[in-house]
C-alpha cells in the first residue's frame, strides 16, 4: 500500500513546501500555508493532446525569424463579450469568468454556447444536470444544433470525452467542481484547482481550442482558489452587478490579447441577458421635472464614452459628526472635493451630511467626473436644479483649478449624440477647430464655474 503523501500549499500564490512555513518565500504573505493530501501522478498517466500534423519542434528560435501569428479570432455574435475580449475569441486561449452566486455566469456562458452556429461547443457542468441546463436553454432565444452537454467532474473522463468529440470551444462550469483521481484531496482545494486547471490549459494550448472556465468567488469578492489560477489563464473577466438590479457589468481585469479597461453591459431579462449597446441611455434616468442634486457627467470606460448620472444629497447633520457616504465613487476623493468647496468657495460643508451616488450601479474611478460631482453637491446644497441638457467634464485639483481630461472629443461627441446642448469643460483642454452642435463653456477655476452655473 502506497504511503500517504501530504504537501503544504500557499493559498495566495500556490507555492508548495514539504513542511509548514509561517511566511511564504514566494509572495511574502503570512499564515497562508495549508496542508493537503496529495498523490504524485505517475509518468504513464501523462497524456498528450497534440493533434496530428500540429506538433512543433522545440528549439530556440531567433526573434527575427519568428513568423507573426495570422490566426483569425472566432467571431462572437455577442458584441459586449467581443469587446471585452479584444475583438473575438483567440484560438487556444483560456478565459476565466468570476462573479457572485446567481449573478448570471452560467446563463451568459450557455447563451454564448448557443449563439455559435458553425462551431462544435462542449458545455461541461459539474453543478447542474442535463435536464436543468436544458430547461435554461429553452428560455433563451438561441439555438445551436452542434452544442453538447456533459455533466462530469472527473478530469480523466472529461479528457476522454474531449479526445472523442474534438470540440471547437469548451466551457467548464465550474473549475472548483472538477477533481483529478490522481490527487487525494477534495474538489475546490488548491492542489485540485492547480491540477485540473493545468490539464485544461495544456489541452487548450496544444489543440488550439479556446476554453472558458467559470470560477467561484470568496466572500471578499476575490476568485476562489490560489492566485496562481489567475496567472495561469490568458484572460480574467469579472461579472458584476446587484441581484436586485437588472443591469450586469462584464469587466476585464486581465487580458493578454487586448485592453484591460473594457466593460460590457447586459440587462437581465426572463429570456436571458440582453446586450446594452447604448449604456448612456439607461444610466441617465428619465425625469418628469428638474430635481436638485442631479448632474450629468461624461466618463470613459475602456474605449467607450459613457454619460452617467451623478446624484448628491446634502442636508444638515442631525448628530455631532456629519456623514460622508458614497456609492460608486471613491469616498476619499469625495472628502477632498468637500474640503475644496469649503476652502475655496466658502460653502459650509463641515456640518452637512453628504451622500453621493452613481446611478445604474456603476463604480467610476475616472477623475473626469469631479466637476459633475461638485455640480450635484452644490445643486443639492442650494436646492437649485440643473438643466437636464447640461453635462460636465473636468477634474478638480486641490487648489480649486479645473484640470484637463483625456479624450475630450469623444466625451463631447457622445453628449452631442444624446441631445445635450451645453458642456462645461476645462479651458486647458485643447479642442479641434471643427464646429460642433453643442455649446462649449470653458472655465479654469471652481469659483468661476459655480458663478457661471448658478449665477
Amino acid at each position: 500500500m502506497a504511503k500517504t503523501q501530504t504537501t503544504f500549499f500557499c493559498k495566495n500564490c500556490g507555492a508548495s513546501s514539504a513542511k509548514w512555513i509561517g511566511k511564504c518565500p514566494s509572495c511574502n504573505e503570512w499564515n497562508t500555508y495549508v496542508e493537503e493530501v496529495i498523490h504524485k501522478e505517475k509518468a504513464e498517466y501523462k497524456k498528450t493532446w497534440k493533434k496530428e500534423g500540429k506538433s512543433k519542434t522545440l528549439k530556440p528560435v531567433h526573434i527575427n525569424e519568428v513568423e507573426k501569428g495570422n490566426e483569425q479570432r472566432y467571431l462572437v455574435k455577442d458584441k459586449e463579450l467581443s469587446r471585452v475580449l479584444g475583438g473575438g475569441i483567440v484560438p487556444g486561449s483560456v478565459v476565466l469568468i468570476g462573479g457572485e452566486p446567481g449573478i448570471g455566469k452560467s446563463t451568459l456562458m450557455l447563451q454564448i454556447a448557443l449563439q455559435f452556429t458553425d462551431k462544435k461547443v462542449l458545455y461541461i457542468s459539474g453543478e447542474e444536470s442535463d435536464a436543468q441546463i436544458k430547461m435554461r436553454a429553452e428560455r433563451l432565444p438561441f439555438s445551436n444544433s452542434d452544442c453538447y452537454l456533459f455533466t462530469e467532474t472527473s478530469t480523466q473522463r472529461i479528457g476522454k470525452a474531449l479526445q472523442e468529440l474534438e470540440p471547437d470551444i469548451v466551457i467548464v462550469d465550474s473549475i472548483q467542481t472538477l477533481q483529478s483521481e490522481l490527487i487525494d484531496s477534495t474538489p475546490g482545494s488548491i492542489s485540485q484547482i492547480k491540477e485540473t486547471a493545468g490539464d485544461l490549459i495544456r489541452f487548450a494550448k496544444e489543440t488550439g481550442t479556446p476554453v472558458f472556465l467559470i470560477g467561484h468567488i470568496t466572500k471578499d469578492g476575490a476568485l476562489a482558489g490560489p492566485k496562481l489560477l489567475e496567472h495561469m489563464v490568458d484572460t480574467v473577466l469579472q461579472f458584476e452587478g446587484d441581484q436586485h438590479h437588472v443591469y450586469r457589468i462584464l469587466r476585464t481585469t486581465k487580458n493578454r490579447f487586448g485592453s484591460t479597461s473594457e466593460i460590457g453591459i447586459y440587462e437581465m431579462q426572463s429570456a436571458g441577458l440582453r446586450e446594452v449597446s447604448n449604456p448612456s441611455e439607461i444610466l441617465i434616468s428619465q425625469r418628469d421635472e428638474s430635481l436638485s442634486g442631479v448632474a450629468i457627467s461624461a466618463t470613459i470606460e475602456g474605449m467607450r464614452p459613457l454619460l452617467i448620472e451623478t446624484q448628491a444629497l446634502v442636508s444638515t447633520a442631525v448628530y455631532g459628526t456629519p456623514q460622508r457616504n458614497s456609492n460608486g465613487y471613491d469616498a476619499k476623493r469625495l472628502n477632498m472635493l468637500l474640503a475644496i468647496l469649503e476652502k475655496k468657495c466658502g460653502l459650509k460643508m463641515g456640518m452637512q451630511d453628504v451622500f453621493v451616488n452613481i446611478a445604474g450601479g456603476l463604480r467610476i474611478e475616472d477623475p473626469g467626473i469631479d466637476l459633475g460631482i461638485i455640480a450635484a453637491i452644490v445643486s443639492s446644497y442650494e436646492n437649485v436644479s440643473i438643466d437636464g441638457k447640461i453635462c460636465f467634464i473636468g477634474e478638480v485639483g486641490l487648489s480649486g483649478e479645473i484640470r484637463a481630461v483625456n479624450r475630450i472629443e469623444q466625451r463631447i461627441s457622445e453628449a452631442e449624440k444624446l441631445g445635450f446642448k451645453t458642456a462645461y469643460i476645462s479651458k486647458f483642454n485643447k479642442l479641434p477647430k471643427t464646429q460642433s452642435g453643442i455649446k462649449i463653456v470653458e472655465t479654469g477655476k471652481l469659483e468661476e464655474f459655480l458663478g457661471l452655473l448658478f449665477g
